[in-house]
């Protein structure tokens, strides 16, 4: 499921698309805002079947295989172990992850399937794949070591299938780094003899209602925002702050003011964090002793109201 921090980064891309185009048709935005977050679980299940696709490959040579006129004696007595791969076959079985596959018509892997045999034949030629084939030892633990590796080492790191994504959805190329760290996640979650369920998009219903209400505040409140920030600059103008920088600053802003379940130093960390890998390391440095400032002027005037989780 997403989580609060790239629900953050997709609000940050859709305030950042809404206040350079200044386009004031917010329920435009939203309705794209949200769309974006399905297709990234989209891409979630495309990554989760890819391992299937690749498996089936695997079986579709071993059959020719054995059909040749004069088939080798290991051709006609293959090495099933990566097709009998426990880990991929819990995917395979899941009936959650193929009615989704189905409902919204993921069938890109059969319509595109070079990139099934591009990363088939990378792990097949891998050394991965040969220590694998050829350990006597067979359990579930190895299947899903053998897995992982190939995911971490192979799967995500190729550039031909990043390309491949970023051209079918412009904000997959964003969405990638936390999505292979789900599918990750889904590889060590699963147990012998265990099943797989697609969890929801979202942990509950505040979360959803939280990428909206956060991109309407701070869309709504950026103006004032911006004078918070100008006056803890002085020596700077803003148009010379970094578009993100502003809007991450605006963004935290708005939860210290507007969401009171939210600990101001959580929204912090995470702006700050965001900014490492959106901006800039000095940028970093830069909006926590901005927010400081800000901060220390919102609790010394009882503008931040917090309650519950909020004030720990």
């Amino acid at each position: 499921m997403i989580n609060r921090r790239h629900i953050r980064i997709k609000v940050m891309q859709s305030v950042y698309a809404t206040l350079q185009s200044k386009n004031d048709n917010l329920a435009k935005e939203e309705k794209f805002l949200k769309h974006s977050i399905v297709k990234m679980y989209d891409l979630h299940v495309l990554l989760l079947n890819l391992l299937i696709e690749i498996q089936n490959m695997a079986s579709a040579h071993i059959e020719i295989a054995k059909k040749k006129y004069l088939a080798s004696s290991e051709e006609k007595n293959p090495n099933t172990k990566f097709i009998d791969n426990q880990v991929i076959n819990i995917f395979r079985n899941s009936v959650s992850l193929s009615d989704y596959t189905e409902s919204k018509k993921l069938n890109n892997w059969k319509l595109d399937d070079e990139f099934v045999r591009l990363l088939w034949d990378l792990i097949k030629d891998s050394e991965i794949y040969s220590y694998y084939m050829n350990s006597p030892k067979k359990s579930f633990e190895e299947d899903q070591k053998f897995v992982l590796k190939i995911f971490k080492k192979i799967i995500a790191p190729n550039d031909k299938l990043a390309d491949y994504f970023e051209d079918k959805h412009i904000s997959w190329v964003d969405d990638i780094p936390f999505v292979n760290t789900w599918i990750v996640k889904d590889i060590n979650s699963l147990k012998e003899n265990g099943q797989y369920f697609l969890s929801d998009l979202y942990k509950d219903n505040a979360d959803e209602k939280f990428v909206i209400e956060l991109y309407r505040k701070v869309v709504l409140n950026h103006e004032k925002y911006n004078k918070e920030i100008d006056t803890k600059t002085p020596n700077w103008d803003t148009d010379r702050i970094a578009d993100i920088d502003m809007i991450l600053m605006k963004m935290a802003i708005c939860e210290f003011i507007e969401f009171s379940s939210i600990p101001t130093r959580v929204s912090i960390n995470e702006y700050l964090e965001i900014a490492k890998d959106y901006s800039s390391q000095k940028s970093s440095y830069f909006i926590n002793g901005v927010l400081d400032k800000v901060l220390k002027e919102l609790t010394n005037s009882n503008r931040i109201k917090k309650i519950g989780r909020g004030l720990l």
